[in-house]
């Protein structure tokens, strides 16, 4: 999987994500977003770009999900539901579309649920994850 990530507006930092079959054919394209990419400060920022091991988990909270492995400095990084970036705490959230949902001036992401699940359903139980920064 690849997350393609736009640079940092306001608050929040919004990408592509990409699910390939043997890394060379996409099958599946997403959206995402995270809070800002800036000094990786626990619950306040965007983890670093790089290469992660992803497993998937099951919480109370958020019913089958991803976590993501060996962020420096940082624990319990999950891929989840999420609409708007007041729901995330240094996690990512995946979606169909970026658009400002409740009008605050802020980009949101739709059908993060069923974006979710599409991505259970794609991804085997522990994969690899590149975020890279798209450059400005």
């Amino acid at each position: 999987m690849l997350i393609l990530r736009n640079p940092t507006e306001k608050t929040q930092t919004t990408g592509n994500g990409t699910v390939y079959v043997d890394q060379i054919k996409p099958i599946f394209d997403f959206k995402t977003m995270e809070l800002e990419v800036d000094c990786n400060a626990v619950r306040d920022d965007a983890i670093p770009a790089g290469t992660y091991t992803v497993v998937k988990r099951y919480s109370a909270k958020y019913g089958w999900h991803f976590h993501i492995t060996n962020v420096p400095n940082r624990s319990l990084i999950l891929i989840h539901e999420a609409n708007f970036s007041f729901q995330l705490l240094g996690c990512i959230g995946v979606g169909a579309k970026i658009v400002d949902i409740n009008k605050d001036g802020l980009k949101d992401i739709t059908s993060s649920r069923k974006t979710k699940k599409k991505l259970l359903d794609l991804m085997p139980d522990t994969f690899i994850l590149k975020i890279v920064d798209h450059e400005s």
